[in-house]
């Protein structure tokens, strides 16, 4: 394997791409744009609470990481529109597992937090 595709080396490219695209921005960008291509006002209106200013660096790092596909038409106003590539498409499967995942165990994670969050701990054993 290349260095640069051991996602455990820290100066490897394969952690600098996992980060880019493991991050909850990312990840529900991704799940947005699995369903049909979208306009940035259409995709700030469907990620609730993301920034504009987070949106526009989010889809700039996926788009350099050929993730999102971003087509520009000049029309008045300017037209731009954002779509999944094919390893995109492919990265959703893997985001569409984490969601499945998530609904599934999100009781046994919650009930998880509530035992944590009643431990004391701040004694030293």
């Amino acid at each position: 394997m290349s260095e640069d595709a051991d996602v455990l080396r820290a100066d490897s490219l394969a952690r600098e791409i996992f980060s880019g695209v493991a991050n909850k921005w990312a990840l529900l960008i991704i799940n947005v744009l699995g369903t049909r291509t979208l306009r940035f006002t259409e995709l700030k209106t469907e990620v609730e609470g993301i920034s504009h200013k987070m949106l526009t660096q989010t889809l700039r790092g996926l788009e350099r990481d050929g993730v999102v596909h971003r087509a520009v038409y000049a029309t008045v106003p300017p037209r731009v529109d954002y779509h999944l590539t094919e390893a995109g498409e492919a990265l959703r499967d893997t985001v569409n597992g984490m969601c499945a995942w998530t609904r599934r165990y999100l009781e046994d994670i919650e009930a998880a937090r509530r035992r944590f969050a009643s431990q004391d701990r701040g004694a030293v054993r």
